[in-house]
């Protein structure tokens, strides 16, 4: 299972078993489930990021892509269109290189002060994608956190160790259906592409910029 993120999914100021991939590895162990979570969350990632990154990633077999790309997209205001057509693409060339997969996406929200245009467009284009694309919807990654000043470190953009124990609780009530369902259909098998190796994140170093990155 492939976690394709910002921040947020690679623990930013953490340490890695405390970010909700590793969090989530444990419910799935847990529950028994044949699925090895690989974290490629990386600071400041734009879903054009994650789409110059997916190829690579793809080299190794997927049966569950989890997608949490667009919080950096929305801090810079990019246009939600462009995001939309990014997050498409990835979900196409997963599918294609891993007929099967299946695909969960994170809902996110964009700054207020974007006005109340951008930040409809934004959150409407994950519902989107889940109902185009037949993936299924995390509605808002962080519900319960986002806000919370206890549960977020002093940016009050990265959650605590508490926080990203709330986000793997979010993830999972809609995550765990989908590997069950997985596992029932096809033993969590899907084909395997090139053999290649990767690394789960990046050192959480923040990119330089005027505003903070997820």
């Amino acid at each position: 299972m492939l976690v394709l993120g910002t921040s947020l999914t690679a623990g930013y100021g953490l340490e890695l078993d405390q970010a909700f991939p590793a969090l989530i590895q444990g419910k799935i162990d847990s529950a028994g489930l044949p699925f090895r979570v690989v974290n490629a969350g990386v600071s400041g990632e734009t879903s054009a990021g994650g789409l110059r990154r997916i190829d690579w990633l793809l080299r190794e077999p997927i049966a569950v892509l989890v997608l949490e790309l667009g919080a950096n997209d929305g801090l810079r205001g990019q246009p939600p269109v462009e995001m939309k057509r990014n997050l498409q693409q990835i979900i196409s060339r997963t599918r294609t290189a891993h007929r099967g997969a299946r695909v969960v996406i994170a809902g996110m929200e964009a700054p207020p002060n974007l006005g109340r245009r951008y930040t409809r467009e934004f959150r409407q284009v994950f519902v989107d994608i889940a109902r185009e694309h037949d993936a299924t919807l995390i509605p808002f990654l962080l519900e319960g956190v986002g806000g919370v000043a206890e549960l977020n470190q002093a940016d009050g953009i990265h959650p605590t160790a508490e926080g990203q124990r709330i986000v793997a609780e979010n993830v999972w009530r809609v995550l765990e259906p989908v590997l069950v369902e997985a596992v029932g259909r096809n033993d969590g098998r899907t084909e395997r592409g090139n053999d290649g190796t990767m690394e789960g994140r990046n050192d959480g170093t923040p990119n330089p910029g005027t505003y903070p990155n997820c």
